[in-house]
């Protein structure tokens, strides 16, 4: 097992994307204040501090590697609330409306019984499940027309799981639905909550909105994460947390994890990299280290 060494591979903080600029002048604020908001809300927070800790316990992680995941989400993703109580607030909002996940007038549960997706069967594990079904999607119905539908061009998540708006992700973790149900077995496993039902949106926008659940959702995200790196890559990423906060932001760390490998066992060896996101948790890491 190759331990990835700590710090940024990157000299220089990799461009952050037009689309999280452009967001971020609209709200008429600046990068650097978005991260010391979400820094002082942490600051102040002995509670959530303490939530995580023992979240990332029940995951087998260092905690830092959520810190790095909310801070980077809420400097680069979304303005954050000035107090946690807000989160709950605004997840209680959300409760009482009726929400489906689906494409025109096919349900996703609907959508995932097709043909297309029967090789998908063999996985009872939710992680490999879903990851099936967004194969499938990309490679059969993505920009296509099947069966006299035609599907957009876009993400799995982005059309059966946005039903306001594509892209749209929830709460401290900034999870969206599709994460959620591919971690729903894990999170059971190691938190106790019950798995999630995507016929049953409410319940899935409650998983991801209400802090304390969405701190489970988050760590078995990044749980997730390293063992892949472990088991594909034959890399340990556990020591990075700008690496697993990159693979937090950009998802997909199976398949970013396998073509690691494919390129290291061609003989040209590298680590994995930190994008802009990342590199700014290890830029600050003393930093938010002391949070904990």
């Amino acid at each position: 097992m190759s331990v990835v060494p700590p710090g940024n591979r990157n000299a220089e903080q990799p461009k952050v994307p037009g689309a999280s600029v452009r967001r971020t002048r609209a709200g008429k604020t600046t990068f650097d204040e978005k991260y010391e908001k979400i820094r002082d809300l942490l600051a102040s927070d002995s509670s959530l501090i303490a939530k995580i800790k023992q979240t990332a316990r029940q995951y087998d992680i260092d905690p830092i590697h959520m810190l790095g995941a909310i801070i980077g989400e809420h400097t680069y993703n979304v303005d954050a609330y000035d107090r946690l109580q807000s989160y709950y607030v605004k997840a209680a909002a959300y409760a009482g409306d009726s929400f489906r996940f689906g494409y025109k007038n096919e349900t996703i549960s609907e959508f995932v019984v097709r043909p297309e997706f029967s090789t998908c069967a063999q996985f009872s594990d939710s992680y490999r499940l879903w990851s099936c079904r967004e194969d499938v999607w990309e490679s059969v119905f993505r920009g296509n027309k099947v069966d006299g539908v035609a599907f957009p061009d876009n993400r799995f998540s982005a059309v059966f799981f946005q039903p306001f708006f594509a892209g749209q992700t929830f709460g401290l973790g900034q999870i969206n639905p599709l994460t959620a149900l591919m971690q729903s077995d894990m999170v059971a496993r190691r938190s106790g909550y019950p798995k999630l039902d995507p016929a049953d949106a409410n319940d899935v926008y409650k998983a991801i909105m209400d802090p304390d659940k969405s701190l489970a959702y988050m760590a078995a995200t990044i749980r997730r994460a390293i063992d892949d790196y472990s088991e594909i890559a034959d890399m340990d990423i556990s020591r990075n947390p700008g690496i697993t906060a990159t693979l937090y932001n950009i998802g997909n760390s199976a398949k970013r994890a396998a073509a690691l490998a494919a390129r290291n066992r061609s003989g040209d060896f590298s680590w994995p990299e930190e994008n802009y996101y990342g590199w700014l948790v290890n830029d600050k890491l003393s930093e938010l280290k002391s949070l904990l």
